[in-house]
């Protein structure tokens, strides 16, 4: 049996204010071509399907779209619910989307009621075919769930560890030999984070540590967008799409996994290449808009931070006349100077006229000083309210 592990989809989610929603339909299409090229029986979705509670109605009909292409293509999903999603409004209609083979596991009480599904080949004339057992743990409030639970502590370790339990005394249940898939959105011990990612936890105290997860064939995790390996059997499949700069170097795309009469088969990278890569640029503006060493990011989306000692004019129109898709510009100049080194308070405190305090101001607010040309402008502008001031 072949499983495709993808999760974090952020349907609806916007990047530095660009829409997505066209990246995500071409995502939409890697995925069915993957599932095609590679013959894949179930897709996995870890969660976090949307990027907010209340999707848009067109976010919406794109998820719809794709389920009705995966349910066409023979593909099984199962898909849990995310800290992102709202897990009652995705889990709407599960019961009927059962048929259609698409399996949603976002309620407490069916953490422990797996999709059974049977292993190709593995059937003989003396005895029935294995099976696969596919479980999906919905991101767990502590402070809602631990009642329920049965937990003292409210931690993620504390509700995950009762999920995992409930898991294993229902997978001791099944035939011998059934293998069990575990989809669990959650932050586990060893992950790297993101700048994208919604934290879960203070201080790490909510990470799960990995051998919760040993008594399972396979363990496909959702929340970090990242891919990673964490063990041999249980992997971040990370976001199919960079949501944030700190992803510039991800390479995106899923896990592909094989499961066998003896386990876990191979495992593999799938990558998706984006349309529009991302680029994280620092140096000096003129260098960057004539250096040929950056040529590679003109057609990147750009975060650009400027080391000029003065901040330049026009800093942004200038940088997207050579990188049209910069959408972050910051400022760390090599040499800070002397006024960006004192407080704002400190420095107006020393003014000695009204000129001095207007371009101090003006200094803090752009990081550059006033040029001849503003001064002689800020002086006769000073000079108009004295003459508006002694009429009075």
């Amino acid at each position: 049996m072949k499983l495709l592990h993808t999760s974090d989809w952020h349907l609806g989610r916007s990047f530095h204010g660009v829409g997505t929603l066209a990246a995500q339909q071409r995502f939409a299409d890697q995925l069915l071509d993957t599932v095609a090229a590679e013959s894949v029986d179930v897709v996995l979705l870890a969660g976090d399907v949307y990027d907010r509670a209340l999707p848009g109605v067109d976010v919406v009909n794109l998820f719809d779209s794709i389920l009705s292409r995966l349910s066409a293509a023979g593909v099984q999903v199962v898909i849990t619910s995310g800290n992102h999603d709202s897990a009652t409004r995705l889990g709407f209609g599960g019961r009927l989307l059962e048929r259609a083979g698409v399996h949603l596991r976002t309620r407490l009480a069916d953490l422990d009621t797996p999709v059974l599904l049977p292993l190709e080949g593995s059937g003989t004339d003396t005895g029935p075919a294995a099976q696969v057992a596919i479980y999906g743990i919905p991101f767990l409030e502590p402070r809602l769930v631990a009642e329920e639970l049965g937990v003292d502590h409210c931690t993620h370790f504390g509700v995950t560890e009762a999920a995992v339990k409930r898991i294993a005394a229902d997978l001791q249940t099944r035939a011998p030999g059934t293998a069990s898939v575990v989809l669990a959105h959650t932050f586990a011990s060893g992950g790297i984070t993101s700048a994208s990612e919604r934290e879960l936890s203070v201080g790490g105290v909510g990470a799960v540590p990995l051998d919760l997860f040993d008594h399972f064939t396979y363990t496909a995790l959702g929340h970090l967008h990242g891919p990673q390996r964490l063990s041999e059997k249980v992997r971040y499949s990370g976001s199919p799409l960079p949501y944030s700069f700190s992803e510039a170097t991800h390479t995106k795309g899923a896990w592909l996994l094989e499961i066998t009469q003896d386990g876990l088969g191979e495992v593999k990278k799938v990558v998706w290449a984006p349309e529009r890569a991302l680029s994280v640029l620092s140096g000096k503006l003129e260098d960057l808009l004539s250096a040929e060493k950056w040529a590679f990011a003109q057609e990147n989306y750009c975060q650009i931070t400027l080391t000029d000692n003065d901040r330049p004019a026009l800093a942004m129109e200038r940088l997207r006349t050579r990188f049209p898709h910069t959408l972050v510009l910051m400022f760390a100049p090599e040499i800070a100077r002397e006024s960006q080194l004192q407080s704002y308070g400190a420095r107006i405190a020393k003014a000695a006229d009204e000129l001095e305090l207007c371009c101090g101001f003006l200094d803090h607010v752009r990081h550059r000083g006033a040029n001849d040309g503003e001064q002689q402008v800020l002086r006769a502008a000073l000079a108009g309210v004295r003459e508006q001031e002694s009429a009075l």
